[in-house]
């Protein structure tokens, strides 16, 4: 089609000078502070045995407005046009110039700003007699909001010849824009593969790229971000990385591909998937961050574990901690100073394990996040039977000896009984800690898992060494021990209180596994573990309440994940108080500003303990209460509890690792304004201010 057009405005320009010019053919004309459109042809009027037209729709945008190309992106509309009111029309063949990129909400959209003419060829009915061109247009125009816009252009063209030779140069400069295929231009090696969440795309060209971009044409389920674009070969091998925002899984076996450069060529062909991934033409090379940022980071890190220690999360397993330096602070100081070390060393080799895994599961691909293992069934499983256990132990059903044998073998070698238990105890302290570390660590966080392996293993030791540094300082002067009160009858007292506090957090949990792994995997593993919890206080003895606790314990680790998870960012809708939640959609985001309207982006989980304590002292009064029930904004909540990859994306995309995490969009802040973990009420209702703008729809629809 492109060569015809080509072809068609050659026969033109040679005969410019032979044809005398007649009065240009003018179609009426749409006008509006967002666009001005009009039909234009090169011909003035339909030449005898004329069947061809050459023709475009012409779009003037004002400043700051943009349309859509034929694939918008995850977020917008292509112009459709209605030729049916036409006469002497037979068919109407329309092509897309190649589009520019824009970046709005994290999305790429795919356009056209300033003006643009999208080229048409028509084919007539009867060659050489005269024809209307009617055209009905549905075009959606954005700037700080989206616009819809619909008119009807008509232009009637009688029996005669002339030349436009104004309108005929535009047509001519815009089909010249048109992406021709790939074969034509000497391009190929159109290949993609799928590496993870990101696309990658390769292309060859005969000639070399200048500032090439690449748009990417599949299913509108795909959303895709902004690419990584490198060259190679003297510029003539094109590759291409770029973030998929949306499931990989929608991205077909084969994909359309246009390349535009910036010298005004451009061209599409059709990727073949790759299973190897292609090879970058060169790497590039990281900034470092200089030891005082490190050294920075380390300390936040420090300060954040050790706030740590005082949170609610850590509060049952520090009162364990605190019972037995009651108990054994009567056992000298080498005693005390070994026991608080292997705390600590517990705390440790959770952190490490920890920074190991995550590291490993980021190296194959995989979106990883700060306390996310209270996603799962199995390891809340675990813990409510820890907690059931070590209640019991609390209510003195029984206690952790080891054989005989072995604390005999360890005293020949100068250990002392009670150090794996001490060891655990730091390990769980450090697992309970990961929900409430957002608000003090999520910068450090962030910052490692975004960076070097040196990065992760200096900010996890730190993190480490602030959650161990109350041991570690009562390891460092055990003489402390010695000033706690002398053991008592007040002791019963006090183990009955934290047992009863461990049961509470069991509770906790057990309310955590019904939002994760459901009603009966909740009602199930909550009945197993009280029967566990009974057994091991009762005054029983013998092989039979061993294997019976054995048994229960196996079965609550069995039952735990057996009902599964799913995703939890469904479609529902979800109550607060005088305001509804919508459920998190990252394109609706998008289309909601397009609007005019503030969205309110809250990430949270059940297991998040900051989340329910920023909705109950902030969300839910006022004035924040009152402004994210007005009609102008939309709430959008994004439930963690379970594993979603789409609520992974969108804090990768922020570079955020933990939660909770806050945004708002608007007319006024189209990117987002983040907000901090701990939210205040003025933080909020500055950032809705800031984000709703100033923006005036009435004067954008006159």
């Amino acid at each position: 089609m492109l060569k015809l057009f080509r072809v068609v405005f050659a026969l033109i320009v040679l005969g410019m000078g032979l044809t005398p010019r007649a009065q240009a053919a003018l179609s009426d004309i749409y006008d509006s502070s967002a666009v001005t459109a009009r039909l234009i042809t090169a011909e003035n009027g339909i030449a005898e045995g004329a069947s061809t037209l050459s023709a475009g729709l012409d779009l003037q945008l004002g400043a700051g407005w943009k349309t859509y190309w034929r694939t918008p992106g995850e977020v917008g509309l292509p112009p459709r046009l209605d030729w049916s009111a036409s006469r002497n029309v037979a068919e109407v063949d329309m092509a897309w110039p190649a589009p520019e990129r824009f970046t709005a909400f994290g999305i790429q959209n795919f356009g056209y700003r300033d003006e643009v003419v999208f080229p048409l060829r028509i084919r007539l009915d009867a060659p050489g007699k005269p024809a209307r061109l009617s055209v009905a247009v549905e075009l959606l125009t954005c700037s700080k909001v989206c616009i819809p816009q619909s008119f009807t252009l008509n232009l009637d063209l009688a029996a005669g010849s002339g030349l436009d030779e104004e309108s005929a140069n535009r047509i001519t400069a815009y089909s010249a824009r048109v992406p021709i295929e790939a074969d034509a231009a000497g391009a190929r090696a159109f290949k993609y593969a799928l590496d993870g969440d990101d696309l990658v795309v390769t292309a060859r060209a005969a000639e070399p790229f200048d500032r090439p971009d690449v748009f990417p044409e599949a299913n509108p389920a795909i959303a895709l971000g902004e690419p990584d674009i490198r060259l190679g070969d003297g510029g003539r091998y094109l590759w291409a990385r770029m973030p998929i925002l949306s499931s990989p899984d929608a991205v077909p076996e084969r994909l359309s591909l246009t390349v535009a450069d910036h010298d005004g060529r451009a061209f599409t062909g059709t990727a073949e998937q790759l299973s190897d991934i292609p090879t970058a033409p060169f790497h590039e090379s990281s900034t470092m961050p200089s030891w005082s940022e490190l050294a920075w980071i380390a300390l936040v890190a420090f300060v954040g574990g050790a706030i740590l220690n005082v949170m609610p999360c850590v509060l049952p397993v520090l009162s364990m901690k605190l019972n037995a330096a009651l108990k054994t602070g009567q056992s000298g100081a080498i005693h005390v100073r070994r026991s608080f070390c292997a705390t600590a060393a517990g705390v440790m080799a959770f952190v490490w394990l920890l920074a190991a895994l995550l590291y490993g599961l980021r190296g194959v691909g995989l979106a990883v996040g700060w306390g996310t293992q209270f996603q799962s069934p199995l390891f809340l499983a675990a813990m409510v039977l820890l907690m059931a256990v070590f209640a019991a132990n609390m209510l003195g059903g029984f206690e952790f000896t080891l054989p005989s044998a072995l604390q005999t073998r360890l005293a020949r070698v100068g250990g002392a009984r009670g150090y794996a238990g001490d060891f655990l105890t730091g390990a769980f302290s450090a697992v309970l800690a990961t929900p409430c570390s957002a608000p003090f660590l999520g910068t450090a966080i962030a910052f490692a898992l975004a960076g070097r392996e040196i990065d992760i293993v200096i900010v996890f030791t730190f993190l480490g060494l602030g959650i161990a540094s109350p041991y570690l300082a009562v390891a460092a002067a055990p003489g402390v021990v010695d000033r706690l009160p002398r053991p008592g009858k007040w002791m019963v007292w006090v183990r009955i209180f934290l047992g009863c506090t461990l049961a509470a957090t069991a509770l906790w949990l057990v309310w955590l596994l019904w939002g994760v792994g459901g009603v009966w995997s909740a009602a199930l593993v909550g009945m197993l573990s009280l029967l566990l919890f009974a057994l091991l206080v009762a005054p029983a003895r013998g092989t039979a309440k061993g294997a019976g606790s054995i048994a229960l314990a196996a079965l609550v680790l069995a039952v735990g994940p057996t009902f599964g998870t799913g995703s939890s960012a469904g479609g529902e809708e979800l109550a607060g108080p005088g305001y509804t939640w919508v459920a998190f959609d990252r394109a609706a985001i998008a289309q909601a500003v397009s609007r005019g309207e503030v969205v309110f982006v809250d990430v949270t989980a059940d297991w998040c303990l900051t989340c329910k304590a920023n909705k109950a002292l902030v969300l839910d009064r006022e004035p924040v209460r009152s402004m994210l029930d007005s009609n102008d904004v939309v709430p959008m909540q994004a439930d963690w509890t379970r594993p979603d990859p789409r609520i992974n994306r969108y804090l990768k995309r922020h570079d955020r690792y933990a939660i909770p995490f806050n945004a708002v969009y608007g007319p006024g802040a189209p990117n987002g304004i983040v907000l901090s973990e701990i939210l205040t009420a003025d933080a909020v209702v500055r950032a809705l201010d800031t984000a709703r703008g100033v923006s005036d729809l009435a004067t954008a629809q006159n």
